[in-house]
C-alpha cells in the first residue's frame, strides 16, 4: 500500500492496521466457507493490495485449497466485486432513500453520518484499502468498483438540500461540497487512524468500539454546531 498517507509512519500504520485487523476477523469462530475465503481476501488485499493479490494467496490465507477456493468465485475479480457490493449494496439504497424525500436538514445529516460509520464499523478494512488503491495510480477494479457505487450517491441532491437549507435559515451558508468533505472526513478518519489513536491512548478493541459507535452522534452535533446560523 502506498506510503502517502501518514509520511514516515505509514509503514507502522499499516502493521499496526493488519495485526488489529487480524484479530477482528479471528475472533468469529465458525464459517462457513465462503465467509472464510471472503475474509481471507479481504486481509489479502489490504495486505498486498489488488494487483499484488493472488488467489493462491487468498486459497492459503483461508485455509482451502484453490481448486475449491476457484469452484467459490472463479477470479479475485469476483471476489472483490462480492466484497464491495456485501459493503455498499446497503447503503447506497439508504442514501438514496435519506436525500430522497422532504425532511429537516439536521434529520438528513443524522442520519447519513449514522449509515455512513454503520458501514465503515460494519467493514473496518475498506476505508484504508479504497484509498490505498485510488492513490496506486494504477486502473485498477478497485477504482472501478468504488467509483461506480459512489456514483450511485444523489451528489446533486445533497447540493441541493444543502443549499435549500440554508436559503430556508436552518444552516449558515456554505460551500456543499465543503460541507460534504467535512462530513465524510469527520466519519472516516478515525477508522484510518485507528491502530495509531488506540495505540497512542492505550485503548482497548471494546473501548475503541464503543468510540466509533458514539461517533455517530458526536460528528453530526459537531458538524451542526459548525453550521447553524
Amino acid at each position: 500500500m502506498p506510503d502517502i498517507f501518514f509520511g514516515g509512519m505509514g509503514n507502522v500504520l499499516q502493521t499496526l492496521l493488519t495485526k488489529w485487523l487480524n484479530q477482528v476477523v479471528n475472533k468469529e469462530k465458525d464459517f462457513s466457507t465462503e465467509q472464510k475465503i471472503l475474509d481471507a481476501a479481504r486481509r489479502v488485499f489490504f495486505q498486498k493490495g489488488m494487483a499484488g493479490a493472488r488467489m493462491q494467496d487468498i486459497a492459503d490465507e483461508a485455509g482451502i485449497n484453490k481448486a475449491l477456493l476457484h469452484y467459490y468465485f472463479r477470479s479475485k475479480e469476483n471476489l472483490h466485486e462480492v466484497i464491495f457490493q456485501q459493503a455498499f449494496g446497503t447503503m447506497m439504497p439508504k442514501v438514496a432513500e435519506i436525500f430522497g424525500k422532504e425532511g429537516a436538514f439536521e434529520d438528513k445529516l443524522r442520519a447519513f453520518v449514522d449509515v455512513y460509520i454503520s458501514m465503515a464499523i460494519a467493514n473496518p478494512f475498506l476505508p484504508m484499502f479504497v484509498l490505498g488503491e485510488m492513490h496506486s495510480g494504477a486502473d485498477s477494479i478497485v477504482k472501478k468498483h468504488f467509483l461506480a457505487n459512489m456514483q450511485q450517491l444523489p451528489f446533486h441532491k445533497i447540493r441541493q438540500d444543502i443549499q435549500d437549507a440554508a436559503k430556508r435559515g436552518e444552516i449558515m451558508p456554505i460551500e456543499p461540497v465543503q460541507l460534504m468533505l467535512n462530513v465524510m472526513a469527520l466519519c472516516l478518519f478515525p477508522f484510518i487512524a485507528r491502530p495509531l489513536f488506540q495505540t497512542i491512548n492505550q485503548l482497548s478493541d471494546p473501548q475503541y468500539d464503543k468510540l466509533l459507535k458514539a461517533r455517530k452522534k458526536e460528528v453530526a452535533n459537531f458538524i451542526l454546531r459548525s453550521i447553524r446560523p
